[in-house]
């Protein structure tokens, strides 16, 4: 694979290591190196590469001289990310998403940057990704779907056609929206949630855990401890 592009990685937890991975193996990207904030550095190099000072980043890499990728998680409902993302966009760098191989993208899918999509993930014809988001792996993106800026969708959460989901929101592990759902900004959707009607911003929707049963395991198999 030619590596015509030459990417920083933001970040230098376990989101940025698996970025590595997967720009490095399944991109035309090649990684020079990760940028974390001065207080935060704990090491000098990463996968080999050099940890740099984000404070100092501008003064390294001018923005016409590689692109970036933030690699943080979902914390504080995505505005972490978020900020990081617009904060150097304001000083003009360009930004990579990562599509995986293994992902279906119909062919008129439209999706921005610094998006993380990942394995397993079906997104139909006329879905539109925003800025910002991030697809775990195996996710169902229903047709003309309309996905907003700053999003984190978990692992196999199945959202049907015609839904929206509006900025900073974060969908859950397993959860189900219906056809022609709209999520607002800010909401919260938990896992193995079933979302069938519109909501409301900053909404948060969590399912109750499996009730424990009263009979455990040993009872159950009939083991006898020993």
């Amino acid at each position: 694979m030619n590596k015509s592009k030459e990417l920083i990685i933001i970040g230098a937890g376990e989101t940025a290591m698996l970025a590595y991975e997967y720009f490095t193996h399944d991109s035309d990207y090649n990684v020079i190196g990760f940028a974390v904030e001065s207080a935060f550095i704990q090491e000098d190099t990463l996968y080999q590469l050099p940890v740099f000072s984000l404070e100092k980043l501008e003064e390294n890499f001018k923005p016409e001289s590689c692109e970036l990728f933030v690699a943080i998680s979902s914390g504080k409902l995505n505005r972490i990310r978020a900020d990081m993302y617009l904060r150097y966009k304001a000083m003009g760098y360009k930004f990579a998403s990562y599509i995986s191989s293994k992902a279906f993208v119909w062919h008129n899918v439209e999706i921005g940057e610094n998006c993380f999509i990942l394995e397993d993930n079906t997104l139909q014809p006329f879905v539109r990704i925003g800025h910002n988001v991030t697809l775990w792996s195996g996710n169902h993106i229903g047709h003309r779907t309309v996905i907003h800026d700053h999003c984190f969708i978990s692992s196999h959460c199945v959202i049907s056609g015609f839904c929206e989901i509006g900025e900073n929101s974060f969908l859950g592990v397993n959860c189900t929206l219906e056809d022609n759902v709209s999520i607002e900004s800010d909401n919260f959707i938990g896992a193995a949630a079933l979302i069938q009607k519109n909501t409301i911003a900053k909404s948060f929707y969590q399912e109750q855990q499996t009730e424990l049963s009263k009979v455990n395991t040993h009872r159950l198999f009939r083991i006898k401890e020993s």
